[in-house]
């Protein structure tokens, strides 16, 4: 996933956003991040995305984009980002039938 791909689909909130947001604001939870334009309270499947950029960001000083290990959604493009939000939302709306 690259930078500019959208990490909370139902805000469409960029990765980038998160990362700036983190640097700039530096939140001392990861649930702070819904403080960036709503990241993580639609339907839930960015929520441990956006904890792994948080704790990365938490044990090293240096920018979270600087690292190409930052998280395995480095290793994932957004259509398949995508495909597998829309797997876990199928399957949420399963659950509750």
């Amino acid at each position: 996933m690259e930078l500019d791909d959208e990490l909370c689909l139902c805000f469409h909130v960029s990765r980038r956003k998160i990362e700036n947001f983190i640097q700039r604001t530096k939140p001392q939870r990861a649930s702070q991040l819904s403080e960036c334009l709503g990241a993580g309270t639609g339907c839930g499947w960015c929520r441990p995305f956006l904890k792994r950029l948080w704790q990365r960001a938490q044990t090293s000083p240096t920018s979270v984009h600087e690292d190409p290990a930052t998280v395995a959604i480095e290793a994932v493009s957004a259509n398949e980002y995508a495909r597998q939000r829309a797997d876990y939302r199928q399957q949420q709306d399963e659950q509750k039938s």
